[in-house]
């Protein structure tokens, strides 16, 4: 099977898509209402999609084609408004955040379709305990060799975009004393981690060809890396991000993850090379594991962070790019959140310690969903 041609893309374009969980309103676990939700938003007219995952228990959104943080936050507010309302004709509550604080994943069902029914064949319990909850953003390339450059180049900021976004310290009633648990999940499947260093598309062409010799994949869907290109939608999709839990972080963390590309591209500041990838494994653990108080070495300096301070100082860099692209308060809200070392894990072990209960925790993360 030959790797699909890259559709060359407008630069900067972006897409985002959340994956949402979906919880009762009595004790707050996870319920099987994704089926009865597709049923209700079907004819519902949005301006992204609205598609199944692989349990019951989860729904996915994703954004159409936008080009401003404006146009980002009023696509998410329509659909996370036409999904609220059907899931409150449910009597079932939606929340973000990258792990459900206290499900089991052996009560999870899988979705019904063949893809999902194929993968809980091939990865056994590992597909249940995939009831993990991610944000996935797009960024629009001009040519396949720029996206091979900027997925490389963006692999420098990932401990930034896992940080933010962090919402998963709880996993089964546990503080794993992680920001973002998620991730152990998604690093368990043999074909996630980063792309092979290949920056020309012929390159790449050929690298697939091998994979798909040996049988191991049949398509870019059978690679998890915490970036791959999408050569149909001529984007690199970014996957490493726990679903925030507001649609206003999430367009937020987009818009971020714009304006680097955007500085990436135009400017140049470095040429990304294998080596980079020396201290890849550590500045990711960190981040996982400590959020925005992780260390983050930069691989082209050998200079020595927190991903706060990291992000701070990159955030002086992208000013005139934010400027270019609309997206000034949308990193506001970054260096907020930087500054205050404040993501959404912290956020919910706040609740908890005053709660003293994950039920209330679910319960609040619901109301931070609907805002309104």
């Amino acid at each position: 099977m030959a790797l699909e041609p890259f559709v060359n893309s407008q630069p900067f374009t972006f897409g985002v898509e959340l994956e949402i969980q979906v919880v009762n309103t009595h004790d707050y676990d996870l319920t099987k209402a994704a089926s009865d939700l597709m049923r209700l938003v079907k004819d519902q007219k949005i301006p992204g999609n609205i598609t199944p995952e692989i349990t019951e228990s989860m729904i996915e959104l994703s954004t159409g084609i936008c080009t401003s943080h404006e146009e980002a936050l009023a696509q998410l507010r329509t659909i996370r408004d036409t999904l609220v309302t059907a899931a409150g004709q449910l009597n079932v509550g939606l929340c973000g955040g990258g792990t459900h604080a206290f499900q089991h994943w052996t009560e999870r069902q899988i979705f019904d379709t063949p893809r999902f029914q194929y993968l809980s064949e091939l990865y056994g319990y590992l597909a249940k305990q995939f009831t993990v909850f991610g944000q996935h953003v797009h960024i629009g390339c001009p040519d396949p060799d720029s996206a091979l450059f900027l997925l490389h180049s963006m692999s420098r900021f990932i401990p930034h975009f896992i940080a933010l976004s962090a919402s998963s310290p709880y996993v089964q009633g546990v503080d794993t004393g992680f920001h973002s648990a998620r991730l152990n999940s998604v690093f368990a499947f043999p074909l996630s981690g980063r792309a092979p260093f290949v920056l020309t598309w012929d390159g790449f062409e050929e690298y697939f060809s091998k994979m798909v010799a040996t049988g191991v994949v049949n398509s870019m869907k059978d690679f998890y890396w915490d970036i791959r290109p999408k050569p149909g939608y001529g984007t690199i999709e970014v996957r490493v991000m726990d679903t925030p839990l507001s649609i206003e972080r999430a367009a937020a963390i987009a818009c971020y993850i714009q304006a680097l590309a955007r500085h990436l591209l135009v400017d140049k500041p470095f040429i990304p090379k294998e080596d980079d990838y020396l201290v890849y494994t550590f500045n990711r653990f960190e981040a996982c594991r400590f959020g925005l108080g992780g260390a983050c070495i930069n691989p082209q300096t050998g200079v020595r962070r927190t991903i706060s301070e990291d992000i701070l100082e990159t955030l002086h860099i992208l000013a005139p790019h934010a400027r270019a692209l609309h997206s000034e308060a949308a990193l506001e809200q970054i260096a907020s959140i930087a500054r205050e070392q404040m993501n959404d894990a912290t956020w919910l072990r706040g609740v908890f310690a005053k709660e003293k209960s994950l039920h209330e925790a679910v319960r609040q993360q619901c109301l931070q969903w609907r805002r309104f």
